[in-house]
């Protein structure tokens, strides 16, 4: 009898202790869920951002290019201006 008295002993001794256990895991699993939903919303965030700032630079990007060309073009009319002038003076130097 004594034998049975300290086999049950030391399993409700094991039992509490698994019983303990499981609380803390459970709370850890908690604690992870909410770390994991925290974890979520910034992930949706940051990707919402970078979005926006993917737009943002395509739009730089865009916006450069056609500065560039009017650049360029302004460049060209300012070419055709020079030319034109030099012919003109070419043209009044072969007059004398």
């Amino acid at each position: 009898m004594a034998e049975t008295s300290v086999l049950i002993s030391g399993i409700e001794y094991k039992l509490q202790k698994l019983i303990a256990h499981n609380k803390r895991l459970r709370a850890r699993v908690e604690d992870l869920e909410s770390e994991n939903e925290t974890l979520q919303a910034v992930l949706a965030e940051l990707q919402e951002s970078h979005g926006q700032l993917t737009d943002q630079l395509n739009k730089k990007v865009i916006v450069n290019a056609l500065e560039s060309e009017m650049e360029i073009e302004e460049g060209r009319k300012l070419i055709k201006a020079l030319v034109r002038e030099i012919d003109q003076c070419v043209a009044m130097l072969n007059k004398e």
